[in-house]
């Protein structure tokens, strides 16, 4: 092999006419690209890549719709209006009441939607591409949105939230998948937690509207905020109509001059990049994967070494739940048991949302661009679980007026806690996590294990809470610092590294079946053909 670099011509014209059996060429291009990316600080990053920061924003506001209806179901069972229309009795005070059980069959309608969404979401992104499917599901979406709006009675809401679900199931998983396959390294980790703003943008949105309309006694106390669902597919259809599809979906399929095209609208004319030497390195990354990996379905994803990645990208979003977010999240109700007003209730719901906020802005610039995931992730599960115990332990001396309000004040610092920590990186691991031939179905089983976790969370979480069953308040603390406790002895033993390494280079690390603490250390060369058919031979199709 020539020590002189081939013109990008030259692999233009290979590429161009699907001769991706050319090494020599892909691989001196590679290089060049994958040098280039380790040296590109996130400032240049952001000035040459200002259209793909552009569309994965675009694309991840497509969560906010599922993150405001998280916080409005959740919360809807404390508001006046909403329980009279939908409650089954009233309680000792006055107060209407939905049942536990229907607390627990509303609060999962769309977690159960979400499952199946993600789940035909594996299938639909890889036979027709991330554009194209999520443009589907907005129309759908608005079309759904009238049976919650119109919904006469509980059982035909809980269907409309099912039918929703199935949509929102289809952002969540492709928001971080999308971001991580169109932006250079140094933004993976911003643009793939973005998605958990855009969860908080909506959560936050949901709790001024419900804050806003909580006095409001007629039915559109509760219909406005179903309402205004309406406003993002109206938004988002036209303008994702021109979004670029991601280059490495491109590559997959065998399309190399659209790959290329769809490159060169997300980086900047003027900032240097070399995008042929860019799509050298997916097509490079794509053959190398070929070699180690068993294909693209999703049983692939646990053989062989892709389990082990797998099964990381299913916890830390699932951490997400063990944490204890369905108790800290879903906090209006457990304030109101705790003895505070409805405007202390609605009021705090809204100053929790904002600090969410804040700890995402704090995270991105003070912790991840100098700290590793895995630490972050360790030790904010730790510090939520002791918050959690120490609400559980307060809850000992109920007869003191003060107690309520602590306990509320301690959920706040969880959720600030929560969005430093798990918040974030429980949606930006799993995609950093599976082979990039695999990734969409990697994001999507990670994403169903957080809805299954969170199904089985949705219907505990009411008998914990609801005065007619459990009623255990503030000790429900003790239950969730425990799930949150046992995950961080998981992510000390299991969680690896993956700050500042490149997706070929991941493959590389899992394929050695690098020890989980030596991942941030270990150098590696995904050139050294040597090591490279070493590994092909060790992680056979059929492991």
């Amino acid at each position: 092999m020539s020590d002189e670099k081939p013109h990008d011509h030259q692999l233009e014209h290979a590429i161009s006419n699907h001769d991706i059996k050319n090494p020599d060429v892909l691989e001196i291009e590679a290089k060049e690209a994958l040098a280039t990316e380790h040296a590109l600080t996130t400032a240049q990053a952001v000035r040459a890549y200002p259209m793909a920061i552009f569309w994965c924003l675009m694309v991840s506001m497509c969560v906010i719709m599922e993150g405001y209806d998280t916080i409005l179901i959740g919360n809807f069972y404390a508001y006046p209006a909403f329980a009279k229309k939908y409650g089954q009795y009233i309680d000792e005070s006055g107060q209407h009441q939905l049942s536990a059980a229907w607390q627990a069959g509303l609060g999962n309608s769309s977690g159960v939607g979400c499952f199946f969404g993600v789940l035909i979401n594996g299938f639909l992104v890889n036979k027709f591409g991330q554009k194209r499917v999520l443009l589907a599901s907005l129309v759908v979406l608005s079309c759904f949105l009238f049976i919650v709006f119109f919904a006469p009675n509980i059982g035909v809401l809980a269907a409309g939230e099912l039918l929703c679900g199935l949509p929102w199931g289809v952002f969540a998983s492709s928001a971080p998948a999308y971001a991580s396959e169109v932006l250079p390294m140094s933004l993976r980790i911003y643009l793939t937690s973005y998605t958990n703003m855009c969860f908080i943008i909506g959560q936050l949105i949901a709790a001024g509207t419900l804050a806003g309309l909580v006095h409001r006694t007629d039915e559109w106390g509760y219909r406005i905020p179903f309402a205004i669902q309406w406003v993002w597919p109206a938004i988002l259809i036209p303008v994702l109509s021109f979004s670029p599809e991601s280059p490495w979906h491109l590559v997959r399929k065998g399309r190399f001059e659209e790959a290329e095209h769809s490159l060169r609208r997300l980086v900047r004319k003027s900032a240097g990049i070399d995008v042929t030497a860019t799509l050298a390195t997916i097509v490079h990354t794509n053959n190398l994967e070929v070699e180690l990996s068993a294909g693209t379905s999703y049983m692939d994803c646990f053989r062989g070494v892709e389990r082990r990645r797998t099964i990381i990208a299913m916890v830390a979003f699932a951490g997400q739940v063990l944490s204890g977010s369905s108790f800290a999240y879903n906090s209006t109700y457990f304030f109101q048991q705790v003895g505070l007003t409805t405007d202390q209730t609605y009021n705090l719901n809204v100053g929790g949302t904002g600090m969410a906020l804040v700890g995402t802005l704090i995270n991105w610039f003070f912790l991840m661009p100098y700290v590793g995931r895995r630490r972050i992730y360790l030790w904010g599960m730790f510090t939520m679980s002791l918050i959690l115990f120490i609400i559980g332990i307060l809850n000992v001396k109920t007869h003191d007026s003060t107690i309520g309000m602590t306990q509320a004040v301690l959920t706040l610092a969880w959720t600030f806690v929560f969005q430093l920590s798990a918040g974030q990186l429980g949606w930006a691991l799993p995609a950093e996590m599976g082979s990039t031939r695999l990734r969409q179905k990697t994001v999507c089983l990670a994403r169903n294990a957080y809805y299954i976790i969170s199904v089985i969370a949705g219907v505990l979480q009411p008998y914990f809470m609801n005065p007619a069953q459990w009623n255990l308040k503030g000790y429900t603390g003790f239950i969730w610092g425990g799930t949150a406790f046992a995950t961080f002895v998981w992510c000390f033993f299991f969680l690896p590294e993956t700050k500042g390494r490149t997706f070929e280079e991941l493959d590389w690390l899992f394929a050695k079946r690098t020890p989980t603490r030596k991942f941030r250390t270990t150098e590696v060369d995904v050139f050294d053909h040597e090591q490279r058919n070493t590994l092909a031979v060790a992680t056979p199709h059929t492991v």
